[in-house]
C-alpha cells in the first residue's frame, strides 16, 4: 500500500508538471537535460508505478528449432492475470539471446520477484559506502545494482507487466540448448536472426520485436540488427562492441591475457550445468550431451596454444584466423553498424572493454539523432549504472530501456526520442547532453585537433622512469629514452578495464596511475589557466626503436590534478610489427594527422622490426569526454607492455625478447599526440 501511494503521487506530480500544451511537433512531453527533466521523471513513474497487469506467467524451456535442426531452449515471461493466467492480447516481444545460461538469468530475476527482497537488497547495497578510502571503487560497483542494470541483465518484471512478452534464450552450445557454442559467429546470428521471426509468428506476439542484454546480449544484438530482420524495431544495448579482436580478443594485437581466460572458463563451466527436470522425469535429452561431450571446452585449446606454442609456422591455424583480418572468422566478429536501420540505445563507459567500439557504433549508424542514442557513463564493464536515478542525474538504466521501447514498439509519445542524443559523464565533470560526438558532433560542440609533443624537458610533476614535459612546440635537441616490460602495469587503469572493473575497487590502480608510472617514460604539460575539454579521439605517434624484432607499446593520456593525482582518460596499445594502419578504416584532423589511426592487428600484414632502427608507430586511443579543471595537466604515459590486458602470443612475445625498448625524440620525427581541445588552455 505504502508503495502505490508513493507511486500514485509521483504520477500526480509529473501530471502536473509535464507541458501539455506544446506545439503540433513537440505533442508529447519534451525531455531536457540529462535527467530528461518532466519526461524522465514520467519514464520513472511509468517504470517503478503499478503496472497493467498483475503477475507474470513462465513457460520454462521451450525448443525453438533452428534452420539445421538444432534447437535451442528459451524462457517465455508473458504478463499474467490475477489468477496467473497468460493474457489474451498479443503483445511487443523483447528478446535475449545469452551465453551466461537462463539459470543465471532466473537467479537474478527470482531476487527482484521475492516482495521485499529486492528493496532489502538494494538498500543493503546501497548502505556501504566507501567513498573517500583508499576503497572508494567498492562503492561505484555496489551503487551499480541500483542503476537498473540487474534488470536489463536478466528479467524485466515491470516491463512485463506493463504489457511486453520477454524471451530469453540459452545461444547454441550454451544453457540447456543443443549444438556447439559458435561464440558471435555467422551460425549464431543467424540464430538470431530465427529466433525473432519465431518471436514474431507466435499467438501471443503482436509481430514487433526489441532485443535488449549487457555485454555479449548487447553485442549480439548489434550484429542482428545489421542483418535487419523485418520483425526487429528497436535495440537497447548495454556495453556492446563491434570490432571483438581489437576491443578485447587482442587489443593492438596483444591477447586480452586476463578477461579472456576467466571468461571462457565461466562460460565453458556453465555450459555443462544439465536440466536436473528432465532427467528427474525422464526426459533428459541426449544430443544435448552428445554436442557437450564433441566440443567440451571451446577455444580454450586456442589459448593455451597460443601461449605454448613459440613457433609461428605451427602455430594453430585458428589462432592465425584470429590474428588475420580477411579470414571468415575475423569478419565474422567485425561489426558494420552502417547497417544498422532500427532505433538503437547504446549505453557504454569510458573504461569499459568495449569503450573504443561504443560510440563509433552511434557514430556509424545512418539514422537520425533521436533514433539513435549514445549514453556513456564514467564507467567500467561491472558498474554501468552507478551514478543514476537520483536527482539531478541520468535515469536508471532500466527506465530508459522501458521508455525506448514504449516509443518504438508500442509508439507511445513519451519524449525519450528527445533525450540526448548523446549523453555524458565528463571525467573531471558532471553529467551533459550533446547533439553530437566526436566525428558528429556539430560545429558550436566540436573540439579542435592540436598536436602536443613529447619533450625531454623535465616537468619536475612525476616519479618515473623519465619525467619529460608535453608542449606545443618541440623542445630540445635529439635524445632517446629508454623503457622495459615491468610488472606495475597490474595496478593501472588497464588492468582494472581488463578485469572488467573487478581491480577498480582499489583507487591506488583504477583512479590513480602513479604506482604504474614508476615503470613508465611521462610527459606532462604545463597547468591550464582555465577549464579545458577533451573532446573525442585520441592519436600517438611515437617514434620508437627496438633492440628486437618486435616491441609491445602502450600509451595512457591523463588528467594531473594539483596534488599529483594521476587519472588515466583514454589508453591504447599496439604490437610495432602490427603497425600498417589500414587508411579506409582510419580518420584525420583539418592538420592531417591521424585521430582514429585503424591499426590492420593482421597477421598476414607482420612487418618486424629492424633492431636499432626507427619505426614509426601510430597508436589509436579511446575516444572520451573529460574537463581538466584550472590548474590540473594533460599527461601522456608510455609503457613498454600491458600485461594483463594484453599480451602478445608466444612467437611474437618471443620476438620482442622481453627486451627494454626506446623512444626517440628527434625534432625531424617528432613524437606527438593528437588531442581534441575546447577551451584555451594557454599551453
Amino acid at each position: 500500500m505504502k508503495y502505490a501511494l508513493r507511486a500514485t503521487v509521483a504520477s500526480l506530480a509529473v501530471a502536473v508538471t509535464i507541458p501539455f500544451f506544446a506545439t503540433p511537433a513537440q505533442a508529447g512531453p519534451v525531455a531536457t537535460g540529462p535527467d530528461g527533466g518532466a519526461a524522465g521523471a514520467a519514464w520513472t513513474a511509468a517504470e517503478d508505478g503499478p503496472q497493467q497487469y498483475p503477475n507474470i506467467h513462465i513457460d520454462w524451456d521451450v525448443p525453438i528449432t533452428m534452420s539445421d535442426g538444432t534447437v535451442l531452449k528459451g524462457n517465455v515471461y508473458r504478463p499474467a492475470d490475477a489468477a496467473s493466467h497468460p493474457i489474451d492480447t498479443r503483445t511487443p516481444v523483447i528478446v535475449n539471446m545469452t551465453p551466461y545460461t537462463k539459470l543465471v538469468s532466473n537467479l537474478a530475476d527470482h531476487a527482484n520477484a521475492i516482495p521485499g527482497l529486492s528493496d532489502a537488497l538494494l538498500n543493503l547495497l546501497r548502505q556501504i559506502d566507501l567513498s573517500g578510502t583508499p576503497l572508494s571503487g567498492v562503492t561505484d560497483l555496489t551503487k551499480a545494482f541500483g542503476g537498473g542494470e540487474l534488470r536489463n541483465f536478466s528479467v524485466d518484471r515491470q516491463l512485463i507487466k506493463s504489457g511486453y512478452t520477454q524471451v530469453v534464450v540459452d545461444v547454441r552450445g550454451t544453457g540447456f540448448s543443443q549444438g556447439k557454442w559458435d561464440m558471435l559467429r555467422d551460425r549464431e546470428q543467424r540464430d538470431t536472426v530465427e529466433v525473432i521471426d519465431w518471436a514474431s509468428r507466435q499467438q501471443w506476439s503482436d509481430g514487433k520485436v526489441g532485443m535488449n542484454g549487457i555485454s555479449y546480449s548487447g553485442i549480439n544484438q548489434v550484429q542482428v540488427a545489421e542483418k535487419q530482420p523485418p520483425a526487429l524495431k528497436a535495440i537497447f544495448p548495454v556495453v556492446p562492441g563491434s570490432d571483438l579482436v581489437d576491443d578485447v580478443l587482442a587489443p593492438g594485437g596483444g591477447f586480452g591475457f586476463n578477461f579472456i581466460p576467466l571468461w571462457l572458463t565461466a562460460i565453458n563451466g556453465l555450459k555443462w550445468v544439465p536440466d536436473v527436470q528432465s532427467i528427474v522425469t525422464g526426459k533428459f535429452d541426449g544430443k544435448w550431451l552428445d554436442d557437450r561431450i564433441s566440443d567440451p571446452y571451446t577455444y580454450m585449446d586456442v589459448l593455451i596454444h597460443a601461449y605454448t606454442n613459440t613457433n609461428m609456422d605451427t602455430l594453430d591455424p585458428r589462432v592465425k584466423q584470429m590474428l588475420n583480418e580477411m579470414s571468415a572468422e575475423r569478419q565474422a566478429w567485425l561489426g558494420d553498424p552502417s547497417s544498422i536501420r532500427v532505433p538503437t540505445f547504446v549505453t557504454g563507459g569510458w573504461h569499459d572493454l568495449f569503450t573504443y567500439s561504443e560510440s563509433k557504433i552511434y557514430n556509424e549508424i545512418p539514422l537520425p539523432p533521436g533514433q539513435k542514442q549514445l549514453f556513456m557513463g564514467n564507467t567500467y564493464h561491472l558498474n554501468s549504472g552507478n551514478e543514476y536515478g537520483k536527482p539531478g542525474l541520468p535515469p536508471r538504466l532500466d527506465v530508459l530501456q522501458r521508455a525506448w521501447f514504449d516509443k518504438w514498439l508500442k509508439g507511445i509519445d513519451n519524449g525519450i526520442d528527445g533525450y540526448g542524443p548523446v549523453t555524458l559523464r565528463q571525467q573531471g565533470g558532471g553529467w551533459i547532453t550533446q547533439g553530437g560526438f566526436g566525428p558528429s558532433a556539430p560545429a558550436e560542440e566540436a573540439a579542435r585537433y592540436r598536436r602536443m609533443y613529447l619533450s625531454g624537458e623535465r616537468s619536475g610533476t612525476a616519479n618515473s622512469v623519465y619525467d619529460g614535459s608535453l608542449t606545443s612546440e618541440f623542445r630540445g635537441g635529439p635524445q632517446r629514452l629508454t623503457v622495459a616490460p615491468g610488472i606495475t602495469m597490474l595496478c593501472s587503469n588497464d588492468a582494472a578495464q581488463a578485469t572488467a572493473g573487478v581491480l577498480s575497487v582499489i583507487d591506488g590502480c583504477g583512479k590513480d596511475s602513479r604506482i604504474a608510472e614508476t615503470n613508465g617514460l611521462t610527459f606532462t604539460s604545463a597547468p591550464v589557466a582555465e577549464e579545458t575539454t577533451i573532446s573525442g579521439p585520441i592519436a600517438v605517434r611515437l617514434n620508437t626503436v627496438q633492440d628486437a624484432s618486435d616491441g609491445y607499446w602502450t600509451v595512457t593520456v591523463n588528467d594531473v590534478a594539483p596534488d599529483g593525482q594521476s587519472t588515466v582518460l583514454s589508453s591504447g596499445q599496439l604490437m610495432a610489427s602490427l603497425r600498417q594502419v589500414d587508411e579506409a578504416r582510419s580518420s584525420r584532423s583539418e592538420n592531417g594527422d591521424y585521430t582514429d589511426p585503424r591499426a590492420y592487428t593482421s597477421l598476414d600484414k607482420r612487418q618486424p622490426t629492424i633492431p636499432g632502427e626507427a619505426t614509426e608507430l601510430n597508436i589509436a586511443l579511446s575516444a572520451t569526454q573529460a574537463v581538466l579543471a584550472p590548474g590540473h595537466r594533460l599527461r601522456v604515459d608510455v609503457f613498454a607492455g600491458n600485461f594483463p590486458k594484453g599480451l602478445p602470443i608466444a612467437p611474437m612475445l618471443a620476438d620482442t625478447g622481453l627486451k627494454p625498448e626506446h623512444l626517440q625524440l628527434d625534432p625531424n620525427a617528432p613524437s606527438f599526440v593528437n588531442i581534441p581541445v575546447k577551451g584555451d588552455p594557454r599551453w
